[in-house]
C-alpha cells in the first residue's frame, strides 16, 4: 500500500467515524429517553381521567401525545432516531389492541371499532419518514399530527358534549359540533403555519384544507381517520405551502 492509498484509507475511515459519531450524538439518545418518559407520563396522567370515563381518558391520551412531535423536532436530527418510538408503539399499540396491556387507551370489547391506536402510532412513522428524511419538511409533519390530534380528538370530545345533528357515515356516529370543531381547529392550526411561511393566500388556503380534512374525518370510519387525516393533511400542505 503506497502513501496516497493510505492517506485515501485514512479519510475514508474519518469519514465513517464521524457518520457514525453523527448517529450516536448524545441528542438523539436523551431525545429517545424524553420520548418514552412523555409518553408514559401521559399514559399515566390518563389515569385520572379514566375516572370520568373510557373515553375521557382515550380522548385525553389522543390530544396530548400529538405533541411528542414538538420533541422530536427539538432532538432529532435523524430520521432513523426519530423513528425509533413511533415504531415501538406500533407493535406496543398492536400488542395492546389485543391483549388490553395499556387499558386506559383501549375500548372495553365490545366497543371496539377498529385498529385506531396502531394507526396512530403508524401515522407518526410514516410522517417522521416524509418530513424527517425525504422532504425535510419537518413543520408540515407537526401541523399534520397536530390537526389529528387536536382536531380529531376536539371533535369527538364537544361533539359529545355539545347536543346537535348527528349523522351516521359507515356505522360510525358523527355529529355537527364534532366536524365544526374539526373545521375549526384545523384552520387555526393551518392557518398559523401558512402565515408564519409567509404563503401566499394563506386564509383561503387553510379554509380550503379546513374543509377538506373535515369531510376526510367525517367519512373515515373504524379508526382509520387516525391515519387518513394526518397522512391527507401532510399532502395538502406540501403542495400547497
Amino acid at each position: 500500500m503506497n502513501k496516497y492509498d493510505i492517506v485515501c484509507f485514512n479519510k475514508i475511515k474519518n469519514i465513517n467515524f464521524e457518520i457514525l459519531r453523527g448517529i450516536f450524538k448524545m441528542e438523539n439518545i436523551i431525545g429517545l429517553l424524553v420520548s418514552y418518559l412523555f409518553i408514559f407520563l401521559v399514559i399515566f396522567v390518563a389515569k385520572f381521567f379514566e375516572k370520568l370515563g373510557k373515553e375521557a381518558s382515550r380522548k385525553f391520551i389522543h390530544i396530548m401525545l400529538s405533541n411528542w412531535w414538538f420533541i422530536a423536532m427539538w432532538f432529532f436530527k435523524d430520521p432513523i432516531w426519530a423513528a425509533i418510538g413511533p415504531i415501538s408503539f406500533v407493535i406496543i399499540n398492536w400488542l395492546s389492541y389485543k391483549k388490553d396491556i395499556i387499558s386506559v387507551m383501549e375500548r372495553t370489547e365490545d366497543k371496539k371499532d377498529g385498529l385506531g391506536t396502531v394507526y396512530y402510532a403508524l401515522s407518526l412513522l410514516i410522517l417522521v419518514i416524509l418530513t424527517f428524511g425525504i422532504f425535510k419538511r419537518t413543520e408540515l409533519g407537526l401541523a399534520s399530527i397536530l390537526i389529528m390530534g387536536y382536531g380529531d380528538g376536539f371533535a369527538a370530545v364537544f361533539g359529545k358534549a355539545i347536543k346537535s345533528k348527528e349523522y351516521k357515515v359507515g356505522g360510525t356516529t358523527k355529529t355537527l359540533v364534532g366536524s365544526a370543531t374539526m373545521f375549526l381547529v384545523t384552520y387555526v392550526i393551518v392557518g398559523i403555519l401558512f402565515a408564519y411561511l409567509g404563503v401566499t393566500a394563506w386564509c383561503l388556503k387553510a379554509i380550503l384544507i379546513g374543509a377538506i380534512l373535515t369531510v376526510v374525518e367525517a367519512v373515515s370510519i373504524k379508526g382509520t381517520d387516525n391515519i387518513t387525516v394526518p397522512i391527507m393533511s401532510f399532502l395538502l400542505l406540501i403542495l400547497m405551502a
